[in-house]
Formats: C-alpha cells, structure tokens, sequence
C-alpha cells in the first residue's frame, strides 16, 4: 500500500527550490512511478487550445492529444472531477493508448480555479484502485497546485 503522505511530502520537497511546471511534473511522474505498485503509464496532459496535450510522463509512448470530454482522461478535465475506472474495457469511449492498461485513474489539476490539466496513472489489473488511492493521488495533486507555477 502506498504512503501517501510520504509521497505529498517527497514531492513538496521536489519543488521547495523549482516551481516550473516542466521538472516539477517530469519528478512528480517519475516518484509515482517508482512509489506505487503495479502501475504501467504515469504522467500529465496539459490543456492546450481547447484539449489535453501530453506533458511529462513515465511509461511507453501515449496518446499525444485526446479531446476534452474524450476517453476517461478527457472525461475527468471536462467534468472536473476524479475518474477511477476499475476496468477500462467498460468505459464508455475509452482511448487504448495501451492496450496493456486495465484501470485507471485520473485526477483534474487547478490554477486559479480553472483545469489546467490531468494526472493519468495506468495500471496493467484490473481494480488496481480503490477510494484510498483517489484520496492520496488528490492530496498529491494539491501540492502540485500549491507549488508549481504554470
């Protein structure tokens, strides 16, 4: 099980000395990457003219641009709110960036008070998430919005 409050403080520590989106989201894929448990794809997409662009990530090769309102990662900007699909397969409009990834979740990011973009972790099992990981992945999040400037 992850620490989640280890993770929030690893991150806020990343970020004490740089506040530019473009490392802070590069580190922020990489400790989830290598924090969490059986996870295949970690990374961000950015809004970018009216639809999500992929940022910083770890994993293999992604979608580079998915429409807002779109799969589950568009789903969850245009919304704005946490998406957990615990299987993929049964996701209506679901985008197969890689077809390795079974569930999903996906976290809308802030500044000032508008989506600026997404948090996207991939797992290769099915109900790889549960409410825990929606909690701790949002805590996450709200200090990448506290602390990084975009």
């Amino acid at each position: 099980m992850t620490d989640y409050k280890l993770l929030a403080e690893q991150l806020k520590a990343l970020t004490e000395e740089e506040k530019n989106y473009l490392p802070v989201l590069s580190n922020a894929s990489a400790l989830i990457m290598e924090t969490m448990e059986d996870l295949n794809w970690a990374g961000f997409y950015l809004i970018n003219n009216g639809s999500l662009l992929l940022g910083p990530f770890q994993g293999k090769v992604a979608c580079i641009r998915i429409a807002l309102g779109k799969g589950v990662c568009g789903t969850a900007a245009e919304k704005d709110e946490t998406m957990l699909v615990k299987n993929v397969h049964e996701f209506p409009g679901h985008i197969a960036c890689d077809s390795a990834s079974n569930s999903e979740i996906v976290v809308p990011i802030h500044k000032d008070g508008k989506v600026i973009g997404v948090l996207d972790i991939d797992s290769p099992s099915l109900n790889r998430f549960d409410d825990d990981d929606r909690a701790g992945l949002e805590a996450f999040v709200k200090v990448l919005e506290d602390q990084m400037q975009i």
